[in-house]
């Protein structure tokens, strides 16, 4: 059977769908013209900012300062292990310092080594030689080698035969009469050398002066 329509309901129907239409297009005007008014944006971000801010707040309680105990123990630390490495410091230094002083005669020792060789050579020479002017030449040579040894460590003689008595330099040991004029008050006889180490007097010399 073929159900009848009713022709009284179609036009109500179409009636309401109208009026739903034309309700929601009042809805969306009505949307889009408080977006597009002034002060629209920033009203919402004037909403949105105090979320923010409340965030903000959140994370400066959240951060707190280290307590006093706390800084001071960290200090502490500090304080101990600036003390331990200067103790170790300290005592390493005064380590190399006596090694230094104990050895610092090491390098002049070692280059005066040949010289005693030479020595002992001419000592051993001494017993069987029968020419005194092959030993006395070869104590000169010796005795040229010990002088360039010592000027290459800039150890040089004082002069002092002749000279002006020097309270610096020399050291009187006893005073002669001597029969020319010119030479009282002057160093007549050197009875020890004197040795300056670079600008240093490292030995006075011993001297007889005339009077």
């Amino acid at each position: 059977m073929v159900k009848k329509k009713n022709p009284g309901q179609e036009p109500e129907k179409q009636s309401e769908n109208a009026d739903n239409d034309v309700n929601s297009s009042v809805k969306e005007d009505a949307g889009q013209a408080e977006s597009t008014l002034p002060g629209a944006e920033d009203s919402a971000k004037q909403e949105d900012e105090p979320a923010k801010g409340e965030n903000k707040v959140s994370d400066n309680v959240v951060k707190e300062e280290p307590s006093f105990e706390e800084k001071l123990a960290v200090m502490q630390d500090k304080y101990l292990r600036l003390s331990a490495e200067f103790d170790n410091y300290r005592k390493r230094s005064l380590r190399e310092k006596i090694e230094m002083s104990k050895y610092a005669s090491e390098d002049v020792l070692l280059k005066l080594l040949p010289v005693m060789d030479d020595f002992e050579r001419a000592l051993a020479n001494m017993e069987t030689a029968n020419d005194c002017s092959a030993i006395k030449s070869g104590i000169d040579l010796i005795y040229s080698k010990l002088t360039d040894f010592l000027k290459q460590n800039e150890v040089k003689e004082i002069e002092s035969l002749n000279c002006s008595f020097n309270v610096d330099l020399h050291d009187a040991v006893a005073k002669t009469a001597v029969e020319d004029g010119k030479k009282k008050g002057l160093i007549v006889d050197v009875l020890k050398k004197g040795y300056y180490l670079k600008d240093k007097v490292i030995r006075h010399a011993k001297v007889v002066i005339g009077e």
